[in-house]
């Protein structure tokens, strides 16, 4: 079985160095580029996934969208969950990055950051630009889960949940899988596919752009691991 592991483009905001989360950004020039560029790489080593799962955010959608679009393979499914989203950022989100980290201290920047079980600070109703930050989105309002931010931890939670609940079913019905997702969503399915240690985390880079293709046995055991970059 073949689990393809993309993670979105550069986002707009990326591009500006914020937080985002859960904020639906969209793709910039550069993100919209590197998903052409892994729908080649995906060519270039034949691998046609059978089924798609991506988040509810755009950019990774979007990602998705175009690396089939470059595949000629776009008559396949793309399942979209909330469970596969960012991690929430909090009261973070949409804040430049380099002022959180003079504002807050390196430690727990890092510790947000890089670490498992540190969620950033929640944001809340009172917090200045608010309604900016943290927009009313219709599509969240039945789902029955709405953090005020997330650490890792509880972002594993959810993603692995999914992982049982959907993703392994389709394994094992569609031999080939691809997820394209977030830099924390997809840190935290490696994380449980790869029996890392939460003190051994922050080791854990994903590039944008990049497929990383792991081939599993029955069990769910890792036979084999690529990671297609130019």
């Amino acid at each position: 079985m073949k689990l393809i592991l993309l993670r979105h483009g550069q986002s707009q905001w990326n591009a500006k160095n914020l937080f985002t989360g859960w904020i639906d950004v969209d793709l910039s020039e550069k993100g919209k580029n590197e998903a052409k560029r892994a729908g080649e790489l995906l060519k270039e080593a034949s691998l046609f996934p059978n089924i798609c799962y991506t988040s509810y955010l755009k950019r990774a959608i979007h990602t998705a969208q175009i690396a089939l679009n470059l595949l000629n393979w776009e008559h396949i499914d793309i399942i979209k969950s909330w469970k596969l989203n960012e991690r929430h950022y909090g009261n973070w989100q949409g804040k430049n990055k380099d002022e959180v980290k003079a504002e807050y201290g390196e430690e727990l920047f890092m510790a947000v950051r890089r670490g498992y079980d540190t969620p950033p600070p929640p944001i809340e109703p009172t917090d200045e630009d608010y309604e900016k930050r943290l927009p009313v989105d219709k599509k969240y309002e039945n789902i029955g889960y709405h953090p005020k931010s997330e650490s890792l931890k509880d972002t594993r939670e959810r993603v692995v949940e999914y992982f049982f609940e959907e993703i392994v079913p389709s394994l094992l019905v569609y031999d080939s899988v691809m997820i394209a997702a977030h830099g924390n969503s997809l840190r935290a399915l490696i994380m449980f596919l790869e029996k890392i240690e939460p003190q051994e985390v922050s080791k854990i880079e994903i590039p944008t752009g990049v497929p990383i293709v792991y081939e599993l046995d029955s069990e769910l055991k890792i036979k084999d691991k690529k990671v297609y970059i130019d």
